[in-house]
């Protein structure tokens, strides 16, 4: 006879601090610890790609969000990168052979600034040196003298026609652009009344008159066209050496202080040529000039001459790390905005926005996985950027027909970036799956684990990381049992008494929330007892759902027993996740059976509402019942189990030993014990595994045997492989030191049947016998009366086909005699 499983000691529900085991009073007392807390594997990794500076080491940072991943690697990759050099500083200039494609200067780390410096001050010595050089009384003189040079021999050619027009009796008038004629009487000019008056004689006289004078004026102005370009070429000779007078004192220096610099000598030597064509049509050619102010030509200048500074760094500032948050493929690579002048969109090279990219070259970037692939088209681009190792600002969607308005095409530039991507293992292991690019440009993994060995150097350590948060964040000081709390709450998320949990972000939310209940409490130290309320106030927060269900069972709205017992029901455990809060909710498993051929019909997942996970677990119970019992006699029953007053979607395998033992039950007609309720995944071999959520479980139970009050036969039955998970509340503890609830481990199912139905199972001989009594027996034995009723049926079905068969042949002889 075995003996029954005992309930676990209070000792075992719960990893606790023993007081005075950590070795301080408050953390005043301890260095500060920053930095990340465990994660060997993680750190080893980030060195070793940051180290790695060969092609295709880019970085994937894997774990869970608030791991302290994003914090330690971008803290470590700004302390690596202080230690390194600069990289170059990038420019975009103006193109003067082709305003379409701006090119880019390289310059040295804080050398952009400067040169855009130079170039604001030689603006300002064009707007003070021009117009002035053109009223310079020797230009002007100059000028003249080209003028009237011309002017006189336009003079003299009409002059010579005048006088001999005079002679003919012809008037000649001239103005500024043109020479007429008319008749002359008596010296005077004759107007249109009185030259009607004219004999025909008079009029064909002055006719040809004026052919003749017309004929003479086209000879003298015959060399017109030579006068005037001589004189243009005069004046241009003029106006580019008073503008090179004027301009290379303004100029020279640059050419000078840049002498060793191949692409601004280039650029400044252009902008030079561009320089005197623009003067010169400003205040020489272009006559509308005289009334455009001071602040428009600057403008101008501006908008043709400044250089648009793309990315800045310090001599002394290392390389950068820059994270975006925000991984648009504008925010990435950067744009060519445009502006509205009078409805048309128009842009210059002054318009390129740069990028992160930019930013980040020479460089780290970081980037969120996730964010990143949301938009395909961003990933593949950062790609190619990554692969030709050029940035290049194009717009997103050109090569799609999306994108009509003219735009720039600014020169690309070299690009050097090691980028960091941060995401979850999903991601990880999706990218790898989907994009075989993916493996070969991001070789280095840094994998940050979800929890880390709990022993006193850890818990020491974690003691320096709460005091380096609470001096950040300006939080008071915490006492020894305060820092105990919050390692037992670290290793119930970790669901696990010798781990922690490495997603820190958790327990400093929470100690944020036990400064405020201090504060509220005036107190000076935070202590265990404002951690404790912090967490019930947290619990009260997200408890609506849960004390809804606790209500609705002890109001018999949802049927659950938790005291007597029952044929065919038993208590299962489930857990409820709701956004980012789980609890534990207990439900009735019931099962029926009766002789036949089906098997087992799970109604899950014949209705579509058993996952795949649960189904399993139901085929896994067929296996073991058939390995176990169905050696002898066939397993020729019709058993239905349901999950009842379920209505969503069911998953796991947890149920699949309260499952057994409902089963056996409805078999056997044994009732079970309602008073106590079990979880635990089966194998075909009846051992029990372990299961998840294990105190979320319990502690829905309890809650609901305390709602109803508590009986001292009450408890919980989950996997022995689970008492290493347990966490359990203060309350849940008190109770089992006071005897008033139990917590049972088993490792098979004979276990929690011994327990449900206080009947031994009973051990097998070596000729396949139980003993009697056994339960195991008894389910042979109704298995046996099964089997008989499927014989007798199979008799009687097999004497009425004998019967009729003698009957059809009766019949047949009876018509032979006939015939």
């Amino acid at each position: 006879m075995s003996e029954m499983v005992q309930p676990l000691a209070p000792s075992a529900l719960a990893a606790k601090l023993q007081e005075g085991k950590l070795p301080f009073k408050t953390l005043n007392e301890l260095e500060s610890l920053s930095g990340i807390l465990g994660q060997e594997r993680a750190v080893e990794a980030i060195q070793f790609g940051v180290a790695m500076h060969r092609p295709g080491y880019n970085i994937f940072v894997m774990g869970g969000s608030g791991t302290g991943r994003s914090s330690y690697v971008t803290s470590y990759l700004k302390s690596e990168a202080k230690r390194k050099e600069s990289p170059s500083e990038w420019v975009y200039v103006n193109n003067f052979k082709d305003y379409r494609t701006p090119k880019a200067i390289e310059f040295k780390p804080g050398q952009s600034k400067e040169f855009e410096q130079d170039i604001r001050a030689l603006i300002d010595g064009l707007m003070g040196t021009f117009p002035a050089a053109f009223e310079n009384p020797n230009y002007q003189e100059q000028k003249g003298a080209i003028d009237r040079v011309f002017n006189e021999q336009y003079e003299t050619a009409i002059n010579r026609v005048e006088r001999h027009a005079s002679k003919i009796g012809v008037a000649m008038f001239r103005d500024a652009s043109s020479v007429s004629f008319a008749p002359m009487r008596e010296g005077k000019a004759l107007d249109e009344a009185d030259f009607a008056t004219l004999s025909d004689e008079e009029r064909d006289a002055f006719q040809a008159g004026v052919s003749e004078l017309e004929g003479m004026l086209n000879n003298e102005l015959l060399s017109l066209p030579t006068w005037k370009r001589i004189s243009y070429e005069q004046l241009r000779e003029l106006n580019l050496e008073t503008v090179k007078e004027a301009l290379d004192p303004l100029i020279e220096p640059l050419f000078n202080k840049y002498l060793e610099e191949e692409a601004v000598q280039s650029f400044l030597k252009e902008m030079r040529e561009d320089l005197d064509k623009v003067i010169i049509d400003q205040f020489v050619d272009d006559k509308a000039s005289d009334n455009r102010d001071e602040t428009s030509r600057r403008a101008m200048y501006e908008e043709m001459y400044l250089p648009n500074v793309a990315v800045t760094h310090t001599s002394d500032g290392g390389q950068p790390v820059v994270y975006e948050p925000h991984p648009t493929y504008r925010n990435l690579f950067g744009q060519v905005e445009y502006s509205s002048d009078q409805g048309m969109l128009i842009t210059s090279y002054r318009l390129i926005r740069s990028g992160s990219l930019h930013a980040a070259n020479g460089g780290y970037l970081i980037l969120d996985a996730e964010k990143l692939l949301t938009d395909h088209y961003l990933w593949e681009a950062l790609k190619r950027a990554l692969k030709s190792k050029t940035l290049k600002i194009e717009h997103p969607y050109a090569d799609m027909g999306l994108m009509n308005t003219t735009t720039l095409s600014p020169e690309d530039l070299p690009l050097q970036v090691k980028v960091v991507l941060i995401g979850s293992r999903d991601i990880y292991y999706l990218l790898q799956d989907a994009d075989p690019d993916f493996q070969e440009m991001f070789r280095v993994l840094v994998d940050f684990d979800d929890s880390l060995k709990r022993n006193e150097e850890t818990e020491l350590a974690f003691a320096r990381l709460l005091k380096d948060r609470i001096a950040k964040e300006g939080y008071s000081d915490v006492s020894q049992k305060g820092v105990a709390r919050l390692i037992e709450y670290s290793s119930r998320l970790a669901e696990h008494q010798k781990e922690m949990a490495a997603k820190i972000g958790d327990v400093f939310e929470l100690l944020g929330e036990a400064d405020f209940n201090r504060q509220l409490a005036k107190d000076d130290v935070i202590t265990d007892v404002h951690v404790a309320r912090a967490l019930a106030a947290k619990k009260d927060r997200t408890g609506r759902v849960a004390e809804k269900i606790i209500e609705e069972i002890v109001d018999g709205t949802i049927l659950l027993d938790s005291d007597g017992e029952a044929i065919g029901k038993i208590n299962g455990l489930t857990v409820m996740q709701i956004g980012d809060s789980s609890f534990g909710a207990p439900a009735r498993i019931s099962t029926t059976v009766y002789p036949g051929g089906k098997g087992i019909i799970d109604i899950e997942r014949e209705s579509n509402l058993g996952q795949n996970i649960h189904s399993k677990g139901v085929l896994i119970l067929s296996g073991f019942l058939g390995h176990r019992y169905a050696q002898r006699y066939p397993l020729d029953i019709c058993a239905s189990i349901a999950m009842e007053q379920s209505y969503g979607y069911v998953d796991g395998d947890s149920a699949s030993t309260a499952e057994l033992c409902c089963l056996l039950s409805a078999l056997v007609n044994v009732p079970l014990r309602q008073d106590l309720a079990i979880t635990g995944s089966l194998n075909q071999y009846g051992q029990v595994q372990a299961i998840g959520g294990v105190n979320e479980k319990i502690e829905g139970f309890f809650n609901v045997c305390s709602a109803r009050g508590l009986t001292g036969t009450q408890g919980v039955i989950i996997p022995k492989s689970n008492v290493i998970n347990l966490m359990l509340s203060d309350e849940v503890i008190e109770a089992v030191e006071a005897g008033k609830f139990h917590v049972y481990a088993i490792e098979n199912a004979d276990e929690a049947l011994h327990l449900l139905t206080g009947i031994e199972p009973g051990v097998q001989d070596s000729e396949g016998n139980y003993p009697e009594g056994t339960l195991s027996n008894m389910v042979l034995n109704r298995l046996e009366e099964i089997s008989k009723l499927g014989h007798e049926d199979d008799e009687e079905s097999e004497g009425e086909s004998d019967k009729e068969k003698a009957k059809s042949d009766k019949d047949k002889s009876d018509d032979t005699k006939k015939s």
